[in-house]
Order: C-alpha cells, then structure tokens, then sequence
C-alpha cells in the first residue's frame, strides 16, 4: 500500500485583479503529517490555507481533501480551521462554542475531552463566560480548542501561536505532539520559528504564491550544506534570494 494521501494540490492559482498571490502550486500532503507552512510577509500562507478550507474561490487548479472535492460535504466533515483572528461568537460562553462545534461535527461524549483542553490553556474557569469579556489571548486559546476538539482529520492553523504566553506556546507543542500520535494531519502556517523546529516532519515554504523549498528540516539542512543550521538560519537561506 502506498501513502494515503489526505490533501490532494493540482495547479492551484489565486489571482487578485493583477497580483498573483498563489501561482500554480503543486503539492500533497500525507495522513499523519505535521506540516510548517513558512515564507515571508505577503508570501500568499494565509490566501493558500483559505483557498482549502473554502473561504477564498481558486482562480484555477483542483483542491482533493482525502479524495473528495473541497466543499463537499465529506470534505467539510474531516477538516477544520483555526483562523489568525480568531472568528467567535460574543454572545456565546466559552462552554457553548465548545457545545456549537461538536453539535456541527456530531460528536458525542465531548465533555471530558472539552474540559481536558480548557484546563490545558487555563481557561476553564472562564467556560461559563461570554466571549466579548474574554482577553486577546483566551480567545485564541478558545479558537485552537474549537478546531481541536472537531475531531477533524486534517487541522489547519493560521499563525495559531500569535497572542499566546509562552506557558500556552509549551502547551500547544505538547498537544500537537498528541494530535501527531493519533494520526491526524496538521498544516500549519506560521511566523513564530522556534516553537515548531521539532515538531514539524515537513516544512514547506512560499515567497510570492510558489513554494520555493519542501522538505523535512534534515533534507533542507543538507541541501543547503548545513547540517547543524537552526530552522530560523534555513529559512533565511532559502528565502534570501528566491
């Protein structure tokens, strides 16, 4: 048996007027893989992850979550979104998003694995409060726990660790670990480097809409004759003159 792949890129082009922000992009990812989606300012992270999850229409090329067309139904059922700014309801308690999201994926017997996480991100005593009273930081926090507690069987995460402390930074690398073990599949994009140089198998980055390097932290450090360079000094190599 081969790789089951779970996320399917064919030609993928997203065009805005006359700026091209995803060109032409070609790639797979693998059940199980932890993916770092890396590249700088403008680099098209935010527009490529919004272009699988539905937000954003292609311009052109073909989108396959574990063989089903983006938007389908069986598509939706499987994949979940943590978005930069995290998109909540401020008239919900933060016990009720957690009740709205499992209603909408249908899972049952939540609550043990909901409290679980909100004691995680030290949130739990806030599960009875409405949104709009929560800091930048809680709702983020609440955000990752809506996207996790899914159930989904590919996660994508846009800049997840940004407004996090750093005890909730330690936090979400241990739970990315556990969600590695149960086999789910994490596409991940970033800014925040050393959090995820050891929790990444594959690093993929952009530079204006096309993936200039793809590869485990190891093939990149070969590629570039340093072995013992840091994810940070890989990717200003790769991208100082792409």
């Amino acid at each position: 048996m081969g790789n089951e792949f779970i996320l399917e890129i064919r030609h993928l082009t997203k065009k805005f007027s006359k700026k091209t922000a995803v060109d032409d992009l070609n790639f797979s990812l693998v059940k199980g893989e932890t993916v770092g989606l890396l590249g700088p300012n403008g680099a098209g992270k935010s527009t490529l992850i919004k272009c699988i999850v539905g937000l954003l229409r292609p311009t052109g090329g073909n989108i396959l979550i574990a063989g089903n067309p983006r938007g389908s139904r069986e598509a939706r059922r499987i994949t979940a979104y943590v978005p930069e700014v995290p998109q909540l309801y401020n008239m919900l308690t933060v016990w009720e998003h957690l009740r709205f999201i499992t209603d909408a994926y249908e899972i049952e017997g939540w609550e043990e694995k909901a409290e679980q996480l909100l004691r995680l991100f030290e949130i739990w005593e806030q599960r009875d409060e409405f949104v709009k009273a929560l800091s930048k930081g809680m709702r983020q926090k609440l955000s990752i726990c809506c996207g996790i507690i899914s159930g989904a069987r590919i996660l994508f995460f846009d800049e997840p660790m940004v407004g996090l402390d750093p005890k909730a930074i330690k936090n979400f690398k241990d739970l990315i670990q556990e969600l590695r073990d149960e086999g789910r599949t994490l596409f991940m994009s970033t800014h925040l480097l050393d959090p995820i140089e050891n929790i990444c198998s594959r690093i993929i980055v952009l530079k204006k809409g096309k993936i200039i390097a793809d590869g485990s932290l190891e093939e990149l450090r070969s590629r570039l004759g340093e072995e013992k360079a840091s994810l940070e000094e890989v990717f200003l190599e790769v991208t100082a003159d792409a």
